[in-house]
């Protein structure tokens, strides 16, 4: 019903910045919110970012506060993340999420539609 499509991941070394992009199609009309979550290797996939669709209101996890900002274009079925300060620890694959429900954004069962995700790589 909605699929996802995420690039703009790659290698880049500690303090510098990307962006990721995720473009949403199908039946997009009743997504809710979307997200982004991340998964380093050996380690449980784990919430990064959310923004409800309509009201834009955004929930960050503690370790990216101030670093990374979540934002959408209603427009063109778009979520972004901007990730500056990157550090090694934020080495991962993030995968972008679509929710069609309401419900808890930052869990991850809240969420019906992934990404195939996008490796970020951070060097010290």
């Amino acid at each position: 019903q909605v699929q996802l499509v995420e690039s703009g991941g790659g290698l880049v070394q500690a303090g510098e910045s990307l962006r990721l992009s995720c473009a949403a199609s199908g039946r997009t009309v009743s997504v809710t919110a979307m997200g982004w979550f991340r998964q380093a290797p050996g380690k449980e996939r784990e919430f990064v970012a959310t923004i409800s669709w309509k009201g834009g209101r955004k929930y960050y996890a503690d370790s990216v506060k101030g670093r990374f900002t979540i934002s959408r274009d209603n427009a063109k079925n778009t979520v972004y993340l901007q990730m500056n300060s990157l550090k090694p620890a934020d080495t991962a694959v993030y995968y972008c999420a679509a929710a069609t429900l309401y419900s808890d954004y930052v869990r991850e069962d809240s969420y019906n539609y992934w990404g195939q995700g996008t490796q970020v790589t951070v060097s010290s």
